[in-house]
């Protein structure tokens, strides 16, 4: 991949104020600032706990619909439990100004054509990782209580393999926080306390690829994340695609076997630089990686589900955080703005209100 590889572990066990420390912290700025994306290295990630806890969302995705219904929660803007197939609509589809960033791509570089496309065949599972504000908070809806699956075969499992799972990916995009903000010459918790309560959602999604398993087929349409980081384990599947912000050329995923995780920008980090970190676009498609996968995996496993999982995790800043961009890297963003790329305004707002705002246009909210 043309991503930079940041190494957590320098950080984590060097002197945060030796010149090798600062110089990985400003890598890893300056990677977002680039590519909106990097690739993180950390040691303590375990690939065997990425495969158990695909193992599990397999089985759990490969359960009747009337059985998954159970643990949706509508209610709840789906920010808890089951989003069933056919529910979330990719924002890029109807808003305009993502349809002119695709319009401004080489037509070589751009993802599959999302106009008039349906919601995303995909489903997702959110299970929050994130401690319950101290304080009445004024969001309690993306603070709820996390839906544990009702089938007994499943519910053994869950809870133990979601945690541990969660806390390790919950780590490692900490500590990148951390690296981010000191690269961007802040505090090294300027971003992390203002997560310390963020609804932060461990967030498989997973595409049947029996049904949808045929070349160029949509599976996450073009779009970015509305968090403030997001950060993925390997797939047993590819298909994800990012876009640089710097040359706008589509990059297709291919994650290090070990310990390796990607790293993504989101919107909250977008609006607090002011637009100094762009967030990342990117897509799930079926390509003929994927089909070469499905085939591989039926001759490997044929017991287990031909269901693509993903290993996603967003880190959110707390609801309730005052979301306002830093003016010297605002400053720092109008500087860096480059010909035909449209300015954008960024208000001050509550997180809890910014992530409502994004969840009535992807249809989670009504």
């Amino acid at each position: 991949m043309d991503l930079p590889i940041i190494d957590l572990g320098c950080y984590l066990s060097g002197d945060p104020k030796s010149e090798q420390v600062l110089q990985e912290c400003k890598k890893a700025a300056d990677a977002l600032i680039t590519y909106g994306a990097l690739l993180l290295r950390d040691s303590r990630v375990s690939e065997e706990d990425n495969s158990t806890f695909l193992d599990l969302l397999e089985d759990y995705f490969n359960q009747p619909e009337a059985e998954l219904k159970k643990d949706e929660r509508p209610e709840l803007s789906y920010q808890v439990g089951v989003t069933l197939e056919n529910t979330e609509k990719p924002k890029c589809a109807v808003h305009e100004p993502c349809l002119h960033i695709i319009e401004r791509l080489d037509p070589s570089e751009r993802p599959l054509d999302i106009s008039g496309h349906h919601p995303d065949p995909k489903c997702r599972f959110f299970w929050r990782m994130g401690e319950q504000p101290p304080y009445k908070t004024l969001f309690p809806g993306l603070n709820s209580p996390n839906v544990v699956p009702q089938a007994s075969e499943i519910k053994e499992r869950w809870p133990r393999i979601m945690e541990k799972w969660g806390s390790s990916m919950k780590a490692a995009v900490e500590g990148i926080a951390e690296m981010t903000a000191i690269g961007l010459g802040l505090p090294f918790n300027a971003f992390s306390d203002a997560g310390k309560y963020g609804p932060h959602l461990l967030a498989p999604t997973a595409s049947d690829l029996v049904k949808y398993g045929k070349k160029d087929t949509i599976l996450a349409g073009f779009h970015t994340d509305l968090n403030f980081l997001t950060i993925h384990g390997r797939s047993r599947y590819p298909g994800l695609n990012v876009w640089a912000r710097n040359t706008g050329k589509r990059i297709p995923v291919r994650m290090p076997e070990g310990s390796y995780l990607l790293v993504q920008a989101g919107k909250q980090l977008e609006h607090i630089t002011g637009g100094l970190v762009k967030a990342g676009y990117h897509e799930v498609v079926v390509n003929e990686r994927t089909l070469e996968t499905i085939e591989n995996r039926r001759h490997d496993f044929p017991e287990r589900p031909l269901i693509r999982i993903s290993s996603t995790f967003f880190w959110h800043l707390s609801s309730d955080f005052h979301l306002a961009p830093i003016i010297n890297l605002a400053e720092r963003a109008d500087a860096l703005q480059t010909d035909g790329e449209e300015k954008s305004e960024y208000k001050p707002i509550k997180v809890g209100d910014f992530v409502s705002n994004e969840l009535r246009h992807i249809a989670l909210m009504a």
